[in-house]
């Protein structure tokens, strides 16, 4: 098909028009955006199929689409989470500053977001994501997920209150969580252990994912002492050359860390009270496609 075709065709103007927000919608339910990616393949062969003279809403049934394939996609991922190696995190995004600037829109795609989501079943994580972020109606998510709009209602009550009882406490401004990480990156360039002490909260917990592939703690790193020298020792530090920069991962500051010169992985945390308390660190390669070249998302 060339471009003058796919400019007058109704059924790629409008998958086209909406891909961005399909996206977002895919990744916020995955939380990878490889799986988001091919989410959108399987929307797109099934859009072309459907008669558009009876949609009456397209951006809705294109959403409907997606959640569905995107259900089904996280059934398959559930059982490889379950052979995963170590912890599992989100895929990173490089984000553009308007995503920043948007804090509903920063908040719904952050690390920490996306880690409570985990802990929902994929039904409740459908129905959270479309309720509370994108602010799809009830029948419509019902649509979606197969069941009743009574049965969604209470879905998104059992949901809300879940990610509510997880989820940080209060959200920081991005000033306060790059002047932590400032602070956290000077100490880890310096490998001045004490100054990274100072900036960890003492329960900080690390989580970081090699997926089999890279070095990576195969268990959440518990406490600012053995956090502090798990970063500093544990990563190579002591071997290799090391470059720390700043960087937006999900809507939110971060770091990229280089060693001897490679892209080595991601750093993304959650700041409270001035002090770092989660540290989510991806070095798995497989993860890193995402992390140089900005990724347009949207809730609208």
């Amino acid at each position: 098909m060339n471009d003058g075709d796919h400019a007058t065709d109704p059924a790629t103007e409008a998958f086209v028009a909406h891909r961005n927000l399909l996206f977002t919608v895919a990744y916020e339910m995955l939380g990878s955006a490889a799986d988001a990616e091919d989410v959108l393949q399987e929307t797109w062969l099934r859009w072309v199929r459907v008669d558009l003279a009876q949609v009456r809403d397209r951006r809705a049934y294109l959403v409907r689409i997606t959640t569905r394939q995107s259900l089904n996609r996280l059934r398959t991922m559930k059982r490889r989470k379950e052979a995963y190696v170590g912890p599992w995190l989100p895929e990173p995004l490089l984000t553009a500053p308007d995503v920043a600037e948007d804090v509903e829109l920063a908040e719904s795609v952050s690390m920490a977001l996306l880690l409570v989501l985990e802990t929902l079943s994929p039904t409740e994580r459908a129905v959270f994501v479309l309720r509370e972020v994108f602010d799809v109606g009830y029948d419509e998510i019902a649509a979606a997920v197969d069941k009743s709009p009574a049965a969604v209602r209470q879905i998104a009550h059992r949901a809300r209150r879940h990610v509510a009882a997880r989820r940080p406490r209060r959200t920081v401004s991005p000033s306060e969580t790059r002047a932590a990480l400032e602070s956290f990156r000077r100490a880890l360039e310096s490998g001045d252990l004490q100054a990274l002490l100072d900036v960890l909260a003492p329960e900080a917990v690390l989580l970081s994912d090699g997926g089999g592939i890279k070095q990576a703690a195969l268990r959440p790193v518990s406490g600012a002492g053995k956090v502090a020298r798990f970063m500093i020792g544990g990563l190579g530090r002591n071997r290799l050359p090391i470059t720390v920069g700043p960087t937006v991962v999900n809507g939110g500051p971060a770091l990229v860390v280089h060693l001897d010169g490679g892209l080595d992985g991601v750093l993304a945390v959650r700041v409270e009270d001035a002090r770092i308390t989660g540290l989510y660190y991806v070095r798995n390669p497989e993860k890193l496609s995402r992390a140089e070249a900005e990724t347009p998302l949207t809730l609208r």
